[in-house]
Parts: structure tokens; sequence; C-alpha cells
């Protein structure tokens, strides 16, 4: 099939397309599957396109799911009027922020411009899209030159669980922006770069960050993927962490900036919502969406999630 031979997948990836799956559909099978306690079979894939709309303009993608599996394979540039129409014939709007299945329009218009095409113009594999290099803005002051002289911040870097009624008083506490909770708020961070091109130093709080994040991935999986980077030493450090929500919101901008996400221009906009480490009581877990400008959460198990980890540094480190 020529979709697949243009992407260039693995033997592992089952090369068949699911055509009635939809985001939620997927994420509650695999999930099931895998809180199955007898299940034997963790290479099980399937393949389907959707349409997401979280973003300035809707987005076409094929997605390859599994029970600790999910990623994006390729955006396809389908007629943007096409994605329109599919939205709202499912009762949206071009403003709804939500992700949506396709349409028997958008299957025919897949059939005959994607499928079956060998290096169809309209396939961006997801390793080509991402290979330019993303513009990190205006570069930061080193280390030691922002003449930072009052106190540090010290953020909570432990909290088991928050409930609801705890999350707007927090905000409002730390002066954290967030567009529906407390959009008065406005943390002023102290951002300095490292030099390494991979991380940078908020001096307000004394927090090292990622520059660019890690992609999307179940919850299991990020936390074998941070065990790796630590064992790994990414930048040279062997502490990196999945940060609590208040440090996650310490970084939120009052403004999306000019790549539509609610931070600083040094960070990557690849990460729009990230895990944190802070559960939800008495169920559920808290994600902070710099997409979206806000906290929000997530009823039952963790579907997958983006991350950006973050270390504490000290005198010496």
């Amino acid at each position: 099939m020529g979709i697949f031979n243009q992407l260039k997948l693995s033997d592992s990836t089952v090369v068949q397309i699911e055509w009635e799956m939809t985001p939620d559909l997927a994420f509650c099978t695999f999930t099931a599957k895998g809180l199955r306690e007898e299940l034997t079979n963790t290479s099980e894939r399937i393949c389907y396109f959707f349409i997401d709309n979280w973003g300035d303009e809707p987005r076409l993608y094929l997605m390859e799911r599994g029970v600790r599996h999910v990623h994006i394979l390729a955006e396809i540039k389908a007629p943007q009027q096409m994605l329109v129409n599919c939205i709202v014939n499912q009762g949206g709007t071009p403003s709804s922020r939500d992700n949506y299945p396709i349409d028997s329009a958008l299957k025919d218009w897949l059939l005959t411009e994607v499928m079956q095409v060998e290096d169809s113009p309209f396939l961006v594999p997801a390793h080509e899209e991402h290979a330019a290099r993303e513009d990190m803005g205006a570069e930061l002051p080193h280390l030691g030159e922002n003449n930072f002289s009052d106190s540090i911040i010290i953020l909570p870097a432990e909290n088991d669980s928050l409930a609801d009624d705890q999350i707007g008083p927090l905000l409002v506490q730390w002066n954290f922006y967030d567009a529906e909770l407390n959009p008065q708020g406005s943390f002023h961070n102290v951002l300095a770069d490292t030099g390494d091109g991979l991380t940078v130093v908020d001096e307000r709080t004394s927090l090292m960050w990622q520059r660019f994040g890690l992609d999307l991935s179940s919850s299991r999986t990020m936390r074998q993927k941070i065990e790796q980077l630590n064992n790994e030493g990414l930048a040279g450090y062997h502490d990196w962490r999945i940060p609590t929500l208040e440090e996650a919101m310490s970084l939120m901008e009052r403004t999306p900036n000019e790549k539509g996400v609610y931070l600083h221009p040094c960070f990557s906009k690849e990460q729009p919502f990230i895990f944190i480490a802070t559960r939800r009581t008495p169920t559920g877990y808290w994600f902070v969406d710099y997409k979206q400008g806000k906290v929000y959460w997530s009823s039952g198990t963790v579907p997958g999630g983006f991350c950006r980890l973050c270390r504490n540094i000290t005198a010496d480190s």
C-alpha cells in the first residue's frame, strides 16, 4: 500500500487502517486491554485517521495506537474546507476545540489522493514534519547575566493530590495565569540560557527545564523514557523528573506566543499539554495545557500526554 511504503514503517506495524476508529474509542479500547492482567499481546497496533482541531486550524493526522504505544505517523495536508465541513457535519464549529473522526467524503478523498498513491504530495511523515528546526525565539541572557538579586521562590516539588476546589486558590496564591480560573495572574520568570541548547534555568524558581520536552506517550512509557534519560544523563544530569502542578504553571505566560502556546518562545511548541506529578482528588489526573492556557483534569486511567521535565539546581549544579 502506497501510504505505508512512503512512511517506511517497521515490520511491527500492522499495515491496515481502521476506518471506523476514533480517538476516544481507540483510547478506551487500548486502556481496557492494558488493564487486563492476562494481557499477553502488547505489540498489537491499529492505525486510523483523525482531525485535530486544537490549533489555529484543523489538521488531519494518521495515528498509530497500541496498548503501550501511541504515535502520530504523519500529517495529511487535506483541503482545509473539507476538514471544516467534516467538523461541522459532526455538530462542531471551526472554533470547537476537540478531536474528530473522518467522514465519508474525507475517506473517499484519502483513498483517491493518499492511500493508493506512491509518494503522495499530501502526506508528510512525522519525522519530515519536524525536520525543520523550530524557531526558539530571541536569545536569552546566559546564566548569571540577568543580575537577578531577589529572593528565590521555592515551589512545591512534591504533592500527591489536589481537589477541584484547591486549584483556584493555589493559582491565586502563586499568581499563576489560568485563562479560566485566574486570568489576572502573572508569574514573572527570570529565564537564562545554560548554553547547551537543551535546557534553560529559571533563576526565580531555581529550576532547570527542558526546552524541547518529551513526545506523546502513555504514562507508563513516559516514566520509562524518563528513567532512560536519567540513566544516560540528559544534559549531564541524572535527576530529571515530572513537574508538580505549581512548577508547570510557573511557566504559563499571560498571552500565547507566535507559536500559539502560552510559553516563552525559548520552549518548543511540540508539547502543548503535559503530564504533571499531581493527581486529582477523589479521582483523575491533572494536566497543564499550554495551548489553551489552563489547568484541566482527565477522569479514569491516564491518557497519553507530553512532558517537559525539570530538576532543581543547587550552587554546585
